[in-house]
């Protein structure tokens, strides 16, 4: 029976390299928004004299919710690999953050991310309100706020959590 469990272990533990062909599918993701953003990129230069100035800041807040979407790509590639599949043998020197990253930590940077970009849409949608009805934006603005509220609540629970880990008798004040 206990040859029967060892078997039963590592074919779970070896599950974990399934994971592998997700982060592969985002490898391939990142390379098709990639160009996605050199298409963006293109519109906006051949465009840079005749956008006006509301124009060309909007053109900017989607090459910059474009690099934030990637930049969290990335980082879900890689924390994800590393916390789920396997560790990095080489990179450490690369990319200072490997094996700084918990999957805790990992979720408060992903809310992070998707509340930066939350805003970023948030505020093109308030530079074009006259294209939006007042209910519209009420409700983007509601969504937007449930992401911060998360994300705070994620890093509240974190924290709570990693006091709890280093300190089991006391509990931390509010």
């Amino acid at each position: 029976m206990k040859s029967l469990e060892l078997i039963i272990e590592r074919i779970i533990l070896s599950s974990r390299w399934i994971l592998v062909a997700f982060y592969l599918g985002l490898v391939a993701a990142l390379a098709v928004y990639a160009v996605s953003f050199a298409y963006k990129f293109w519109k906006v230069a051949i465009n840079v004299f005749n956008f006006g100035e509301a124009e060309m800041i909007l053109a900017m807040l989607g090459l910059i919710d474009a690099a934030l979407v990637a930049s969290l790509i990335v980082m879900v590639m890689i924390s994800g690999y590393e916390n789920f599949v396997s560790r990095f043998d080489e990179a450490d020197d690369e990319v200072s953050f490997l094996g700084k990253l918990d999957a805790g930590s990992l979720k408060i940077k992903v809310a992070s991310s998707i509340v930066a970009i939350s805003s970023i849409h948030l505020l093109q949608v308030f530079l074009n309100a006259n294209q939006y009805d007042n209910w519209k934006l009420a409700l983007l603005t509601l969504i937007h706020i449930a992401f911060v509220v998360s994300a705070l609540m994620l890093g509240v629970l974190e924290k709570l959590s990693k006091k709890d880990k280093a300190d089991p008798g006391e509990r931390p004040a509010l």
